[in-house]
This record gives structure tokens, sequence and C-alpha cells, in this order.
């Protein structure tokens, strides 16, 4: 086991139910959960691999591949599609170069579409990691990303 990994998991030893604690903080502070952690973490819960992947996989909040130090995010509801949000996300791709689900090649951005934010009285609607960008423009979704 890696020493960054066993820093990780020393404050759960001996505790029960803890699968999905651990894998948060794995991922909070890796950025994701690498094979080398799925491994070390079932033997670490004593559970086999699989099992953690089937964990993992349910919940969309684990991710298996390395992500953007940036996590940009576009939404594409009813009130933002109504609003430009398709024009906000062809703008972002095309400033990067990448589509949803991709990571740039220099792991500064990764992006994403989500079906609602719930902040349909600012559509169209960006986030940038945990900051809402409202009533965005094209021009201002690049001039955002250029901040960054």
């Amino acid at each position: 086991m890696t020493e960054q990994l066993s820093q990780i998991l020393a404050p759960y030893h001996g505790q029960k139910g803890i699968l999905i604690p651990v894998l948060q903080k794995v991922q909070e502070e890796l950025g994701y959960l690498p094979e080398e952690a799925v491994s070390e973490v079932a033997h670490f819960v004593g559970v086999s691999e699989s099992e953690v992947y089937g964990v993992a996989s349910f919940y969309a909040q684990f991710r298996f591949e390395r992500q953007g130090e940036h996590t940009i995010k576009v939404c594409q509801g009813t009130a933002c599609h109504v609003r430009g949000g398709r024009r906000i996300l062809e703008a972002v791709e095309r400033e990067l170069g990448i589509q949803p689900g991709e990571t740039t090649e220099d792991y500064k951005f990764s992006l994403e579409t989500v079906a609602c934010f719930g902040s349909c009285a600012l559509a169209p609607v960006m986030v940038v990691d945990k900051t809402v960008y409202g009533r965005m423009t094209t021009a201002r979704a690049r001039k955002i990303l250029a901040e960054y």
C-alpha cells in the first residue's frame, strides 16, 4: 500500500460499514479512484474488489479516471436549453477542445453536462467547480474560462 493511501485509510481502522466514507475520502484526496486505490480499499475494508467497483460505479459521485483541476458543468435542462444552453456547451467544447465526459490533455479542465441545477431563473447556467454563473452568453463563457 502506498504511503498516501495508508494515511488516508488510517483513521478508519477497525470501523465497520465504512466503504462509502472511505471511497469518498480517497476520492477527495486523490481526485478520483485509481485501480490501485480500489484494490487497497477492498483489502482494508475486507470486501472483494468487485464489490468496491459495484458500490463506486453505482454512485455518480465516484470517478475512476483522473479529472481536471477544474470541473465545468453546463446545464442542459429545459429552461437552460430554451435560453441557449446548447450554444453555451458548444462554445465551451470549442474553447477547450473536449466533449462532455472528457478532460483536457493538461488536466486543467473536465467538462460535464447536467440535467438541471435547479437555478432555472438564472438560465442558461454554467458551474465551474462550485461557482455558479447564470445568464450565460457564449462570450461570457469564454471570458470565464480564460480566468482559470
